[in-house]
């Protein structure tokens, strides 16, 4: 009888776990929704030029064919739609695609710490940037002419790309991958990149440095409707592709060969999540430079508050990562004004101190 009255209690609490834990994701949802829309409205106001939230409004709604009772000159409406719009719409889907990829491949590689870095993707997408920059008078000379104003984007997610294809590659044993193998893979594949980028550094002039120094720190400054127009399929295939393997990356908790059971194919998983991952990361990677910690800190914040059901992480990591960057957009650009931070410095300042508060908190929950 006290067996029973045991069980049964269990359930019951079990029970009331799951309601508190569905009622905060729903409610952490919500509240990312309305704090992003409330968030893009202040960037579209604030910046160099005063801009208030009714004009802001009144120009968004002129874009649609109605009117509100503000008034906007030509200029501010010129100012938002062709300059800030753009940048807001860029850090949006970058904000969201880092978060949303840092989550997967915390799922894929069983570790709260991973983030698409081990990949070799962010290391890949530096070296052929840099080496753009550093031999684009020379042996890639036809190659910059050939493609403009798009030769860092499309080399930068190229090398993105292919690096962690050579991961992918280097991690299989006879047809099959396991997590250590591409971590160490990945680990030699970030050493070779950024070595051979060392050297290139070595050799570059000053303004190359200058290029260089900004572009690896990551900014969002001079995005066009045309950068955003040639990422869009790119972000919206992570976006829109990683969340259908929710259930997938929730049956690797379980580890691999119980995945298997379940009926998942394991090894076909790993690999388009990791090709979802390098496609969205490269794009990112390629019109802002490295910005750190969104794919770090956002998952993990986020699987402590609600768990790891990757169902409810996924679109939320999205929503939050698209909130952290926009803050830290906002940030990068009023702090100096005129001038302007790269953006990866803000996240790293913000980021940094948090994820370290974030480690300290969990190692006293767990009495170490």
């Amino acid at each position: 009888m006290s067996s029973t009255a045991t069980s049964l209690n269990e359930s019951l609490n079990f029970q009331q776990l799951k309601i508190v834990k569905d009622s905060r994701k729903q409610m952490t949802f919500w509240f990312l929704v309305i704090s992003l829309l409330l968030m893009c409205v202040s960037s579209l106001s604030i910046g160099a030029m005063p801009i208030s939230t009714g004009q802001t409004l009144a120009i968004l709604a002129d874009l649609v064919g109605l009117q509100l009772p503000w008034e906007f000159s030509f200029s501010q409406e010129t100012v938002i739609t062709s300059i800030r719009a753009p940048r807001l719409m860029m850090a949006l889907l970058i904000g969201s695609v880092l978060a949303v990829s840092g989550a997967a491949m915390q799922g894929l590689f069983l570790n709260p710490l991973a983030d698409p870095a081990l990949m070799g993707i962010s290391s890949g997408a530096t070296l052929a940037a840099v080496a753009v920059i550093v031999l684009e008078a020379t042996i890639l000379h036809e190659f910059s002419v050939w493609m403009g104003a798009f030769s860092l984007p499309i080399s930068a997610f190229l090398g993105g790309f292919l690096a962690t294809l050579l991961v992918y590659h280097f991690a299989l044993n006879k047809g099959r991958s396991d997590v250590s193998s591409l971590l160490l893979a990945g680990i030699a594949i970030n050493a070779l990149t950024g070595s051979i980028t060392g050297l290139l550094i070595y050799t570059a002039n000053d303004e190359q440095l200058r290029t260089i120094t900004f572009w690896t720190m990551g900014s969002l400054s001079g995005i066009s409707w045309s950068q955003v127009i040639t990422g869009l399929p790119f972000f919206l295939s992570t976006l829109y592709f990683l969340p259908k393997f929710s259930r997938a990356l929730n049956a690797l908790l379980l580890g691999e060969a119980e995945a298997g059971h379940l009926g998942f194919p394991v090894e076909r998983v790993k690999l388009l999540v990791i090709l979802l991952v390098a496609l969205g990361v490269g794009a990112s990677v390629s019109f802002a430079g490295i910005i750190g910690f969104v794919g770090l800190v956002v998952p993990h914040l986020l699987r402590l508050w609600f768990g790891p059901d990757h169902c409810s992480l996924l679109p939320c990591s999205a929503l939050l990562g698209a909130l952290l960057l926009l803050l830290a957009d906002i940030f990068a650009r009023t702090l100096v004004s005129p001038a302007e931070l790269p953006i990866g410095i803000i996240t790293g300042i913000l980021g940094g101190p948090f994820f370290l508060w974030l480690l300290r908190r969990q190692r006293i929950a767990g009495g170490h």
